[in-house]
């Protein structure tokens, strides 16, 4: 009887919460995204300083901001939330689209007031970095993402992976720029702008559907 009473015991306590397991789980994904992605964003931030170039100052906002989109998705999980999760995921929308204006802005100043950038190979290298972080970091989100079956952090990381392109841009700049192309540099930043305002338009559709059916379960 003492045998049988041990065994339920422990096998009660060997049960793990389902939500504390999926609190987990978001919790590491955002977790090391967010390094993956700080690491990203000062690595281009010194390179920026270098070079000056307009298509990497508009990756470089938006991959500072994507990393601050780990903090009400990160929360959101503590508290274990779905609805905080859906909140966290307009948050994200939300910076996604001041990245784009900020970096529209840059862009447009750039070509009435033009500047060419300069050491175009730490550029290249700058670009080659982000496009690398955001492939990680979107591998982890999207992971987490289906894991937990949180739209946020799905959303969050097929942005992520989008993102990659946006850095690709900064390739291309450093190399239309080494062949004298000086205005490809602030063309770039305003498509890499509009990208960022396709992928806050995206993000808001999951983020809507899976408001919408939940509301309706």
């Amino acid at each position: 009887m003492n045998d049988a009473h041990a065994h339920r015991h422990r096998h009660h306590h060997g049960q793990i919460d389902p939500e504390v397991l999926r609190s987990r789980v978001g919790i590491r994904a955002v977790a090391l995204s967010l390094v993956v992605l700080g690491i990203t964003a000062l690595l281009q931030l010194v390179i920026f300083w270098l070079s000056g170039s307009i298509a990497l100052l508009a990756d470089l906002i938006h991959n500072f901001g994507d990393a601050l989109t780990a903090i009400p998705l990160t929360v959101a999980f503590l508290i274990r939330s779905r609805p905080a999760e859906r909140w966290a995921g307009r948050a994200i929308v939300a910076v996604i689209f001041v990245s784009a204006v900020i970096a529209g802005v840059e862009a447009i100043q750039r070509l009435i007031t033009p500047h060419h950038p300069t050491h175009l190979f730490a550029l290249g290298c700058a670009g080659a970095i982000g496009v690398l972080g955001n492939e990680i970091a979107a591998q982890l989100r999207l992971r987490g993402g289906r894991a937990t079956a949180s739209a946020a952090l799905i959303a969050d990381g097929k942005h992520a992976r989008v993102d990659g392109i946006a850095s690709f841009g900064v390739i291309v700049s450093a190399v239309a720029v080494a062949f004298g192309i000086q205005i490809a540099d602030p063309l770039i930043g305003l498509v890499i702008t509009a990208v960022l305002l396709k992928i806050a338009w995206d993000s808001w559709r999951i983020i809507r559907a899976d408001a919408t059916t939940h509301s309706h379960a």
